[in-house]
């Protein structure tokens, strides 16, 4: 991606800030959950969130392919022929959502080849906004308006290596890597919120060894790829988009600074 696709930032943010405020009226309010077929929880914001970013990406890119949470029923031999998309979730975090503690997000990202190359995470209870391009930087941009850029941070031996964890979803192997990763400080986050806590130079390693899917993590890790950071999986592999009939990742690990081995502690 080059300098000139950075355009598509402006739009993007008004789109995601647009589907933040249907989210809140309804948060505001009362709502029904339902259950998906695989038994994960859908609410009225999540369906009217997607309503409002389908519609205005149909009109900023017309003809671009989008594929979000809410609409994932494109078999592979389709999708797989994609060469750039709009990949989504309206409504990053529905458990937090119904639990009203504020850790859920909107997430837009531009997959490319496989790559998130430009994304946007936006917390409707703040206002905030993190924003990234690769090759232009990353950014967070308050209730106002006000941006500034963000970074990863480089580690430091007079500190802990601070690491962030889901905050609805926590097992043994995350308990068997924190253990043998040594003097650490843990923050539980919400949703792809904790992306961009490493990306901010907030934290330094997500490790995530448990279940997520393709539009849980694009806007994140475009933000993390835009800030410094990186995002891996077992293989040690960039964590790949559209590569497989099955929209799940495989466990991962985002981190800010690439001198220390983070998969040695698995």
């Amino acid at each position: 991606m080059d300098r000139s696709d950075d355009k598509l930032l402006n739009p993007l943010l008004d789109i995601a800030r647009a589907a933040g405020q249907e989210i809140m009226r309804i948060y505001q309010g009362e709502f029904t959950v339902d259950m998906k077929a695989d038994m994960s929880p859908v609410t009225d914001a999540d369906l009217a969130a997607h309503r409002v970013i389908n519609a205005d990406l149909n009109r900023i890119t017309p003809g671009m392919p989008v594929l979000s949470e809410e609409s994932a029923a494109i078999p592979f031999e389709q999708r797989g022929r994609w060469e750039s998309y709009w990949l989504v979730d309206p409504l990053d975090g529905t458990k937090e959502f119904i639990n009203k503690n504020g850790d859920f997000t909107v997430n837009i990202a531009l997959i490319q080849r496989g790559v998130p190359l430009l994304g946007v995470v936006h917390v409707p209870v703040t206002g905030m906004s993190y924003y990234g391009c690769v090759g232009v930087g990353a950014f967070k941009r308050d209730k106002d308006g006000q941006a500034s850029p963000i970074k990863v941070r480089k580690l430091a031996a007079e500190r802990p290596v601070k690491v962030v964890a889901s905050r609805s979803h926590r097992g043994p192997l995350l308990d068997g890597y924190l253990e043998k990763l040594g003097r650490h400080e843990t923050v539980s986050r919400g949703s792809s919120l904790k992306f961009c806590l490493v990306a901010e130079g907030l934290a330094d390693v997500y490790p995530r060894l448990g279940p997520t899917s393709e539009w849980d993590t694009g806007a994140g890790h475009a933000v993390l790829l835009a800030a410094g950071g990186q995002v891996i999986g077992m293989d040690g592999a960039a964590l790949p988009y559209n590569s497989k009939e099955s929209l799940l990742n495989p466990h991962f690990i985002a981190y800010a600074d690439s001198s220390r081995d983070w998969r040695s502690y698995l």
